[in-house]
């Protein structure tokens, strides 16, 4: 009986932060539209930048530019796992809170990526990860509750909510040229070098304060034995060394998917590529 309430606990309190993040990331939203642009201040900087201008002030998306966003954010590796973050332009237009909001929602609670969250807690609960957890049918309840709030806070904070607050892009941007050493250094970086909505590339605070705050958020409903600073910090390290390794993925991939089944992957059409 204890260990069906403790179960139902951790899924409950899984459940609550989610929701939480939902709440939360809606008001963010909500705020950033209803915030007046400043359109009379910096007229000349942004004549000067394009891609400054449609930051600060942003105009409407013609049906091609949104019907490219749709296709990237449609991309699939192996035409299964969501691949919805990656872009093969070098400078598209930014992503709008709106925009930002949309492409955290549909990586977090793609149906594809919650079977994937199933088998870490299946993984997980084989190797008894996290013992005070138990097993059975309430043991892999409190995993995948725990598996799910990572996926959900990591991806709320490093897709949505920091580069909305620092306006930085959470896309990965292609390289998709040059030497195989130039373009793995690159892409083991981009995990903290991003572009900027204005231009430019800076420090990646998101992706970096993203894994910081997700893992101490973990620390709510983690075993007792896996929390403390210590281990968040190394959650944090971890969390961005993986990134970093996604970006590998990002990078290669349509140039595997080209060479083992000779068609072009994330790819978008060739006379709106920059």
């Amino acid at each position: 009986m204890l260990e069906r309430c403790l179960s139902t606990h951790m899924c409950s309190f899984a459940r609550s932060c989610v929701w939480a993040i939902l709440v939360i990331s809606c008001g963010v939203e909500l705020y950033a539209q209803s915030s007046p642009a400043n359109a009379n201040q910096g007229t000349s900087a942004a004549d000067s930048n394009p891609r400054a201008s449609q930051a600060e002030s942003p105009a409407p998306k013609s049906d091609q530019e949104k019907q490219i966003e749709k296709q990237e954010q449609s991309q699939r590796l192996l035409g299964v796992l969501p691949n919805f973050g990656t872009t093969s332009r070098r400078n598209p237009p930014p992503l709008s809170p709106s925009g930002k909001f949309h492409l955290f929602y549909k990586s977090a609670f793609d149906p594809v990526q919650l079977s994937v969250v199933g088998l870490q807690a299946g993984f997980s609960q084989a190797e008894d990860e996290f013992p005070e957890y138990g097993q059975g049918a309430a043991g892999f309840g409190k995993r995948y509750g725990a598996t799910f709030a990572d996926e959900v806070s990591s991806g709320f904070f490093t897709n949505f909510f920091y580069p909305v607050l620092f306006k930085e892009d959470p896309r990965y941007f292609r390289l998709g040229e040059g030497g195989t050493k130039r373009r793995i250094g690159y892409a083991l970086l981009q995990e903290v070098d991003c572009h900027r909505d204005k231009g430019g590339r800076s420090f990646g605070w998101s992706n970096a304060l993203g894994a910081l705050t997700a893992g101490s958020i973990s620390n709510a409903y983690y075993p007792a034995a896996e929390r403390g600073f210590g281990l968040t910090m190394s959650r944090s390290a971890i969390a961005i060394g993986y990134g970093s390794l996604g970006g590998l993925v990002d990078e290669f991939y349509p140039d595997i998917s080209h060479w083992l089944f000779h068609r072009h992957g994330n790819s978008v059409p060739q006379q709106v590529k920059d």
